[in-house]
């Protein structure tokens, strides 16, 4: 052995994500989780950069390129990250987690076969609104409007149509109020009182996941039943969730990382589907509000919070 051989670098890999740092700890834990079930440990054989946008869409093209000239082995991040990494390169692979269609949102060309240098991981964000709301129903028979808040952005569209049509065919009432900012959460809260409506069902996303302690705080301030995409928002206060795990999507987004970083390459890994979904309820919350949760959805639940 030459002394004083330099020993190779480590490979690193972007971590971005449209959202902060705070709101993304526990996703961290769970990508590092998976790299770690790949043989990879960070500051070990691998380094991770990590780049947040803190809800800031604007600035992700100037931190993928920052990533880039790193440079980074692999990028991984949510969907509007992915967006703008995908149109900065065609060579660095690129892994996702997304709510939505990523071969009609163009970030794949199949899901078996996704070609190119993008792979990933579809949790069904977009197209568990009909289950939602249902669950929403079951738990508020009385509401006969229900109140959507939700922020329009590519990868919920499929989200507003879905919850729209199951309106539609049980025969509630939407008020669907689309908000950006934190002053339009307050406000759409005010004009949901304002219409009698008997029910929230919170969209999906990364903006709301962000807002969820603000949310759930309104919603009991205004005693109004909600619905949220993500476990997290019913341990800080609220009613009921019902979606994929979005850690365990992470997870399985640093195993493929993992993959990657060995050698394999996106084109030739399919896009994985989300396999673990959770229906959390809050009985401290219900009887704050005097529900009475059937004892059918109680069965149901995966987790009920106390």
């Amino acid at each position: 052995m030459v002394a004083g051989a330099q020993q190779p670098a480590m490979p690193v890999v972007g971590f971005i994500r449209s959202t902060s740092l705070a709101d993304s700890a526990h996703l961290v834990t769970a990508f590092r989780q998976g790299l770690k079930e790949a043989g990879f440990v960070e500051g070990q054989n691998v380094a991770i950069e990590y780049r947040f946008a803190d809800n800031r869409f604007d600035r992700l093209p100037a931190l993928v390129a920052d990533l880039l000239r790193q440079p980074v082995a692999v990028i991984v991040g949510n969907f509007n990250s992915i967006l703008a990494a995908k149109a900065a390169t065609t060579t660095v692979p690129i892994v996702f987690t997304s709510g939505s269609d990523p071969v009609r949102d163009g970030l794949v060309t199949s899901l078996n076969r996704p070609g190119g240098n993008v792979t990933g991981v579809n949790f069904f964000g977009g197209v568990l609104g009909t289950k939602r709301l249902e669950l929403l129903r079951q738990l508020v028979p009385q509401a006969k409007t229900i109140a959507v808040l939700i922020n329009l952005t590519p990868d919920n569209e499929e989200e507003r149509r879905d919850v729209r049509a199951a309106a539609e065919k049980i025969g509630l009432q939407l008020i669907l109020l689309n908000v950006n900012s934190e002053r339009e959460v307050e406000a759409a809260f005010a004009t949901f009182v304002q219409r009698g409506t008997g029910a929230l069902y919170v969209g999906a996303g990364g903006f709301m996941n962000s807002h969820r302690e603000r949310l759930v705080t309104l919603a009991a301030r205004h005693a109004l039943p909600a619905s949220y995409a993500v476990r997290e928002a019913v341990a800080a206060g609220g009613l009921m969730s019902y979606g994929a795990s979005i850690p365990d999507a992470y997870r399985q987004a640093g195993i493929y990382a993992g993959r990657i970083l060995r050698g394999e390459k996106p084109a030739d890994l399919p896009v994985m589907r989300s396999v673990k979904f959770e229906f959390v309820l809050n009985l401290k919350t219900a009887n704050a509000l005097g529900l009475d949760i059937p004892p059918t959805l109680l069965a149901l639940a995966d987790e009920v919070i106390e």
